[in-house]
């Protein structure tokens, strides 16, 4: 099986960037199953039906959220009623529209994905991701599980990598939008990038306008964030799972532009 894992997509036109790039991408690389991150696919952060609807009939088959995944009201329902898109699994279950697992039916066999959120510089209060995917991996039945940690540090993110080591097929970081160069297979066989980078503006500071960024770093004075326009780039990872055991058997870094 080979798994194709996208970047933060970063509002309208990093949609309609992947809508241009992905087809030809898919068939020529022979992807099986696209995975990614749209928390930040509407323009002004956060996610709504729209820019999700976009995103899978652009031809993604599992939607992954993070910190900005209630940031527009009208995606709750939306949440709780689309299949193929999850928020991270360790906010409160009982207060919060949506689920953090979902599960592919691909004929010969099924495909995990699990979606969570670090706890270091991010949400305050929430469950432990460590304590969160043990309780949910005595639950799940699965030869190929992919998880998104939609986290803010290195550290964090290797040490969920490490952790999960042989125990996931896939763990890939998202979040800080920005590609790390250390994708690669871990020792018992998971698949693992610290962060995929983002889909968006490429000459950006996260997607956003430089000056805008600037401005802020230098006044410390709230800002009106803008995406900039121009030439974009989709960042990603191709992991390809051995289909007896759900390892990863060869991982490759790609940006498009």
């Amino acid at each position: 099986m080979r798994i194709l894992c996208i970047g933060d997509v970063v509002g309208k036109v990093g949609c309609e960037f992947l809508r241009k790039k992905l087809p030809s991408l898919k068939k020529v690389k022979g992807i099986d199953v696209v995975i990614c991150n749209g928390e930040n696919s509407s323009d002004g952060n956060g996610i709504t039906p729209t820019s999700a609807d976009f995103l899978f009939d652009s031809g993604v088959d599992v939607i992954t959220l993070g910190n900005h995944s209630f940031r527009r009201k009208e995606v709750f329902s939306y949440l709780d009623s689309a299949p193929y898109i999850i928020r991270p699994a360790n906010f409160p279950e009982a207060t919060t529209p949506g689920k953090g697992v979902c599960t592919l039916d691909l004929g010969r066999y099924s495909l995990t994905v699990i979606n969570l959120i670090g706890n270091m510089f991010m949400e305050p209060g929430l469950e432990s991701p460590f304590d969160k995917i043990d309780s949910l991996l005595k639950e799940i039945d699965s030869r190929f599980i992919v998880v998104d940690f939609h986290a803010e540090t290195t550290s964090e993110k290797l040490a969920m990598g490490y952790y999960l080591d042989g125990k996931a097929s896939v763990v890939f970081g998202t979040h800080t939008h920005v590609q790390t160069s250390d994708c690669r297979t871990l020792e018992n066989g998971t698949g693992y990038i610290t962060d995929l980078g983002m889909t968006g503006p490429l000459n950006s500071v996260l997607g956003v306008k430089p000056e805008i960024s600037i401005q802020k770093f230098k006044t410390r004075m709230p800002v009106r964030f803008e995406l900039k326009s121009g030439p974009c780039k989709m960042e990603c990872a191709l992991f390809e799972l051995d289909d007896k055991t759900g390892k990863t058997i060869s991982s490759e870094i790609m940006r498009i532009i």
